[in-house]
């Protein structure tokens, strides 16, 4: 039952009016439908609100008490979903005012001093953004240890490694799965950059020019945990950098994630043959008994497109808008909320599949030399002897042109041939035809050999630690 006194229109606006919209505009303008999962946090916003009225004298104790205890139950009953939007609601602000006003009356019309939807939704946003991150780098860093684990396990796993999908020179195929985590662990760090700058409260902005009532935005930004208030009044409630700032930085995961779905699709092909893939984490067809289909990779794959659009989106309806507030900005809700759901449904998946899945250690070793890949190393030990690497280039370009030829590998030519091929070839270069010797020698810092991955290894445990502490915080 409402209280006497209750406003009986949901709109937080009308008095000017004097008739409802078209069903037209209503339909259009209403954004209740996507914009409620920021209904926490826009309560959180509210007790701190409450609490700056009291300090500026225009909520007394009992006021402050029945508000805070009100709102208090607002937020158990939208826990728990015994408060929701009704139809008639245009935003997750007229739905909880509505909710307030039921429980309160009048008194429930004074939270609204001093505040704009325009200043509650950059706040709500914000506030809803920097929580989602956390979580989105929780999942990044669970992703990067199935990574590590795997890499730890096959760091002396010989793998070929591959420029322009060719065999170009012996990896470990520990030194390959780091080179992703490398990658998402910037990711990480770009949230954590990111979060720097969306750490500060738009409250106290009102609708674009701030307000008259003795308000305290230092106060509020410090409750609800931002390092600082907004400095210009106007660019607190236009600003949305942030929004396209994350998406940018979703983006640029989602690329990760296509990238290592990508090279997963390629490993569990037959041509491959690399790993073996659980069978939690793979379909099957319909009509094909046999296959087994790596759909996580390829369904990460596929939604780095959609995050991609999100960003390029949002990037285009911001580029002409004047300042301030436009209604334009209702438009970054449901991309930004798409990218947080799609790279919080993709990330556990990908992690569930590198972290079961099996690595076919002799395929790998076995096609480690292949494609003339130890051709380097015998160039470098050339170097080594004192040949420029330019003759040292050509001669062994001869010698795998003659390979090719021939149709032999580099350590079955001939002793007699090699001097033929090139002055500079000799018995000697077998001494450098093994790939466990070509992994040994790469040892400069960041380089495939086993010492060195050992290293990435221990390193990056020690990053993910410090980037899981900052995602719990």
């Amino acid at each position: 039952m409402t209280p006497p006194g209750a406003p009986s229109a949901t709109r937080l606006w009308g008095g000017r009016f004097s008739g409802g919209p078209a069903e037209a505009l209503a339909r259009l303008s209403v954004s209740v439908q996507f914009d409620w999962r920021l209904a926490p946090y826009d309560l959180l916003a509210s007790r701190a609100h409450a609490g700056v009225l009291h300090r500026a004298g225009l909520l007394d104790e009992a006021e402050l008490a029945a508000m805070t205890g009100a709102l208090d139950e607002l937020t158990e009953a939208v826990r728990d979903g015994s408060f929701r939007p009704m139809v008639e609601d245009e935003d997750v602000h007229t739905a909880l005012e509505r909710g307030l006003l039921e429980r309160l009356g009048s008194l429930g019309g004074k939270l609204r001093a001093g505040r704009s939807r325009n200043d509650q939704v950059a706040t709500d946003l914000r506030l809803y953004l920097r929580d989602h991150a956390r979580q989105v780098a929780t999942r990044l860093v669970e992703l990067s240890e199935a990574l590590v684990d795997q890499a730890e396990e096959h760091v002396d796993t010989a793998a070929p490694g591959l420029t322009h999908l060719q065999h170009a020179q012996p990896i470990s195929f520990g030194h390959q799965l780091l080179a992703h985590v490398q990658a998402f662990a910037r990711d990480v760090d770009r949230l954590r950059d990111w979060d720097r700058r969306a750490a500060v409260s738009a409250l106290g902005a009102g609708a674009l020019a701030g307000s008259s009532l003795p308000l305290d935005p230092a106060g509020v930004a410090a409750e609800l945990g931002f390092d600082a208030p907004f400095a210009n009044s106007i660019d607190a409630v236009s600003d949305r950098d942030f929004v396209a700032e994350i998406l940018f930085v979703l983006a640029l995961a989602g690329v990760h994630l296509s990238r290592l779905g990508e090279e997963v699709v390629l490993w569990t092909t037959r041509e491959f043959g690399w790993v073996e893939l659980d069978d939690a984490f793979t379909t099957g067809s319909s009509i094909m008994p046999q296959k087994k289909n790596p759909d996580v990779a390829e369904l990460a794959r596929g939604k780095s497109g959609r995050l991609i659009g999100h960003l390029t989106g949002l990037l285009a309806t911001l580029k002409g808008l004047p300042l301030a507030y436009d209604r334009d900005l209702q438009e970054d809700k449901e991309p930004v909320f798409d990218a947080i759901d799609t790279v919080l449904l993709v990330l556990p998946a990908m992690t569930g599949t590198i972290s079961t899945m099996r690595v076919r250690r002799e395929r790998l070793a076995a096609s480690a030399p292949d494609g003339y890949a130890l051709a380097t190393d015998v160039a470098e030990y050339l170097v080594r002897e004192g040949v420029p690497f330019r003759d040292a280039h050509e001669a062994v370009g001869r010698l795998v042109a003659w390979c090719v030829e021939h149709e032999v590998d580099l350590d079955e030519v001939p002793d007699d041939d090699l001097v033929l091929i090139s002055p500079h070839l000799g018995p000697g270069v077998r001494s450098v035809l093994s790939v466990q010797g070509a992994l040994d020698t790469r040892s400069a810092p960041g380089g495939t050999a086993p010492a060195r991955v050992r290293e990435q290894v221990a390193d990056l445990r020690v990053r993910l630690d410090l980037d899981r502490a900052w995602a719990a915080s």
